[in-house]
């Protein structure tokens, strides 16, 4: 092989090697973080079960009432990224007992998520008010989105 030739080689190796290394770390790296994805949540589940128990004819309760935390983690075994997800929120309920709920999230690329209730510990997608009348259940699947450009 001339030494022209050896060069290009050698230029391309280097050039392709280069190529992988960026490529990798790049991947590494997500704004879809637990911490994101646990704010996001228990900032939109606090503001739900404020319109929730207005819409029921219970006791107002502020977001701040609430105090709703979550705890989510990335299917199938943890990390960053969009995809599926579980979260628990352990809020304060109506009568001031903590309540544990768990949610199944997809949460896409963009920052949006869906949630869906992973049991019936809140009820179906439809409740009674206290007059009788059906409401849409706003605990039973909301969806919300964060920010992934800070």
């Amino acid at each position: 092989m001339c030494r022209a030739g050896a060069k290009r080689l050698i230029v391309r190796a280097i050039t392709a090697l280069s190529a992988a290394l960026i490529a990798s770390g790049c991947s590494s790296y997500s704004p879809i973080t637990p911490a994101r994805i646990e704010e996001a949540v228990a900032l939109t589940f606090s503001n739900l079960v404020e319109t929730q128990v207005s819409w029921l004819g219970l006791p107002r309760m502020t977001s701040a009432e609430v105090s709703a935390s979550a705890r989510c983690l990335k299917l199938p075994t943890g990390g960053v990224g969009a995809g599926e997800w579980v979260c628990t929120v352990i809020w304060m309920g109506p009568q001031g007992q903590s309540v544990r709920d768990a949610y199944d999230l997809f949460v896409a690329t963009d920052g949006c998520y869906m949630a869906s209730l992973a049991g019936e510990s809140l009820g179906g997608p439809i409740l009674k008010t206290q007059d009788g009348e059906n409401v849409r259940n706003l605990l039973y699947a909301f969806d919300g989105c964060f920010d992934t450009t800070t």
